[in-house]
């Protein structure tokens, strides 16, 4: 209570204090309804919820990383064990048409009237000109994948990178809580002061002094 309504208590003015009291409340509900609409906006700090969490986001973020990270190379190995596969079996391919090429060129030249040998050589031909622009693909598409797995390694570099970020972030929560730290245990602390002698803002009576000065008025 100030002194105010203090003056007022002693001159009968019950009500105003009731609308002072009835003030205030409103004041503070104005006050909460500020802070929540600031916090939504964003203006404020959000609160320290697991979704809100530094250190716990971040932690989030190598992990969930460092699990879809795996799960690409897994992915990627398994193309390129594919590729390799397929590599082989056109390589057989491409020895049967060479043989086909040979035993049509043979049978075309000792036999040149007979166009079915001439045919089959060109379209041998063909085909191992295709077998070999597929080869050809396969291998640079192999090339293409173990790039793509040396440049997957920089996000295990980008993991460390945050790993140590958040090293730091907890040392220092870790040293601030030492700075901070007390003797005493909060639950075992006396409640703060409301007025300190010296502060520049109204002087607060406290109970006793309100009833003290009831009995001195009503002793006179």
């Amino acid at each position: 209570m100030t002194q105010e309504e203090l003056d007022a208590l002693m001159n009968g003015d019950i009500e105003d204090i009731e609308d002072d009291s009835m003030s205030d409340e409103v004041d503070e509900e104005v006050a909460t309804s500020f802070v929540e609409e600031e916090i939504k906006e964003g203006a404020l700090p959000f609160p320290a919820t697991d979704e809100n969490k530094m250190v716990h986001q971040l932690d989030d973020v190598t992990k969930e990383s460092e699990e879809k990270a795996s799960e690409i190379f897994d992915i990627i190995d398994g193309i390129s064990a594919d590729m390799m596969e397929k590599e082989e079996n056109i390589s057989n391919v491409e020895q049967t048409l060479n043989h086909n090429v040979e035993l049509f060129t043979k049978l075309s030249t000792k036999f040149p009237d007979v166009e079915t040998f001439v045919t089959a050589l060109e379209e041998n031909k063909a085909s191992l000109k295709d077998t070999a622009l597929v080869l050809e693909t396969l291998q640079n598409s192999g090339d293409a994948i173990m790039n793509a797995m040396d440049i997957m390694q920089y996000q295990d570099i980008h993991r460390q990178k945050i790993e140590r970020v958040i090293n730091v972030m907890r040392a220092l929560s870790n040293y601030m809580n030492t700075l901070f730290e007390g003797k005493i245990e909060d639950e075992k602390r006396v409640s703060s002061a409301t007025h300190i002698v010296g502060d520049k803002h109204d002087d607060i009576a406290s109970t006793d002094d309100i009833e003290a000065l009831l009995d001195q008025f009503g002793k006179k």
